[in-house]
């Protein structure tokens, strides 16, 4: 390779490096509690995808048969039993709070503060609702035999693998909860006057990041 070829790589390295690096919205104007929040919200993806890779290779190789979800998450509704419906109902409630995560959102960035703060609580709200579910589908699994180690349904991995992967998501929507909140009231109070509002985006970005995590959750615990 000739030092001319050498002397034109290095100079579209360069130039490539300077334009990426000028970039003021890709690296001088997102705040540290965005960028945190995003460094996070990566950790967390490595984690559920472990927890979803694992589910993947368990389903596929066990040797006893695994229980059907459809009958497993039934709900009996006026003597007919309905699949799933309990199901869907929740995540009607978490794409719901999305909605209104995002209204908060914008309502920030406008600076009304009193819209931010109901939006905010509704979508604490909703999620407090989803996880309050979440305890029904426990206590009905569990009144039903389901443990960690046995499960009189079919495989006895089934009940550790769920109770751990949708307790995980459930902390998560709890502690998500008590984020809203905490957000919500130091809003009204006057404690980001200061500043653009951007902290109701951090906190729509982990709440929008947990909705996402429980599509892939309903995906292939529920629908597989």
């Amino acid at each position: 390779m000739t030092d001319t070829t050498l002397s034109t790589q290095e100079s579209i390295f360069t130039s490539t490096a300077r334009d990426w690096s000028s970039d003021m919205t890709t690296f001088k104007g997102v705040p540290w509690g965005k960028a945190m929040m995003w460094i996070f919200l990566l950790s967390d993806t490595f984690i559920f995808t472990c927890f979803l890779v694992g589910y993947m290779v368990m389903r596929m190789t066990v040797t006893q048969a695994w229980p059907v979800a459809s009958e497993v998450f039934a709900l009996t509704v006026w003597g007919v039993s309905v699949p799933l419906l309990l199901i869907a109902i929740m995540t009607f409630i978490l794409i719901t709070s999305s909605g209104t995560m995002a209204m908060a959102v914008n309502m920030g960035y406008q600076r009304r503060k009193w819209a931010v703060f109901w939006l905010m609580f509704a979508t604490a709200l909703l999620g407090a609702s989803f996880v309050g579910m979440q305890c029904f589908e426990w206590y009905k699994l569990i009144s039903e035999g389901v443990r960690p180690w046995h499960n009189p349904m079919g495989a006895p991995q089934f009940g550790s693998i769920f109770f751990m992967v949708t307790g995980f998501h459930g902390l998560h929507v709890s502690v998500g909860v008590a984020y809203l909140l905490i957000v919500a009231t130091r809003v009204v109070r006057g404690k980001y006057d200061h500043t653009n509002f951007e902290i109701v985006e951090i906190t729509g970005l982990y709440w929008h990041f947990v909705d996402l995590v429980w599509v892939f959750i309903f995906a292939f615990f529920y629908l597989w």
